[in-house]
């Protein structure tokens, strides 16, 4: 079992409680999360540390309702994700939780505006808001000036800042970010989680980001170490 204390006043933004989640492998049944307890309260930076298999990207999965435990559950401000309607889902995706992929997923046909743009779209807001929204989230990222390049113009770093710009255009309370600056340079990965900082601190946003880079921790207000999917607090600065 995993317990953390809370330190932090007010309901969290996200809570797991005794989750377990497990696939099957070859015929085995693998434990990818076990019995994890954790939670992130409004405008908090939390980085998930652990190897590849320590089960992180299944936990953001499950945090994010894009997975769901075998036992255990995971509120969304106070309510059990597994009593979530399709049209409730739909609302968090969309308005409250915004998710940031290692591999970007953008959209090569259009520009990094368009792809910032389109949930919006999708979501009907109007074209006003679309707009200012849009352009507020590519100045957060400092994109500004390269908004009508498609990805293929683009460096990796740009990529994965229109993809951290399309995450928060929607004005999230929480974003989960998966290996963010995998496949970033090192002064790359710093802006990155430099500009998770920032969202944190100026924006009261949440920010749950997974990576592989301890250089990048000393920006983290907590930081967890996952291994064979149980996790320990190893680091707290809000104590």
């Amino acid at each position: 079992m995993n317990q953390e204390n809370d330190h932090s006043n007010g309901a969290p933004t996200i809570e797991a409680l005794e989750v377990t989640r497990t696939f099957q492998l070859a015929g085995e049944d693998v434990v990818a999360v076990k019995q994890l307890t954790f939670n992130v309260h409004h405008g908090q930076f939390v980085a998930l540390v652990g190897r590849s298999g320590s089960g992180k990207t299944t936990l953001l999965n499950l945090l994010g309702g894009l997975d769901h435990p075998n036992t255990g559950q995971v509120l969304f401000e106070g309510r059990d994700m597994a009593k979530f309607t399709e049209k409730d889902f739909i609302e968090l995706r969309r308005n409250r939780i915004g998710v940031v992929f290692q591999s970007f997923a953008l959209l090569p046909l259009l520009s990094a505006y368009e792809n910032v743009e389109l949930p919006m779209r999708i979501a009907g807001l109007s074209a006003r808001e679309r707009s200012e929204r849009t352009n507020d989230a590519l100045e957060m990222v400092a994109l500004t000036r390269r908004a009508r390049h498609r990805p293929y113009e683009l460096s990796g770093g740009e990529q994965q800042r229109v993809s951290i710009a399309r995450a928060i255009a929607m004005r999230p309370d929480i974003v989960l970010a998966d290996e963010p600056t995998g496949e970033l340079d090192s002064n790359n990965a710093q802006s990155i989680f430099g500009l998770f900082r920032e969202m944190v601190t100026d924006q009261g946003m949440s920010v749950v980001a997974t990576t592989h880079d301890h250089t990048l921790l000393d920006m983290a207000d907590r930081i967890y170490t996952m291994q064979d999917g149980e996790m320990q607090l190893t680091e707290d600065r809000l104590i």
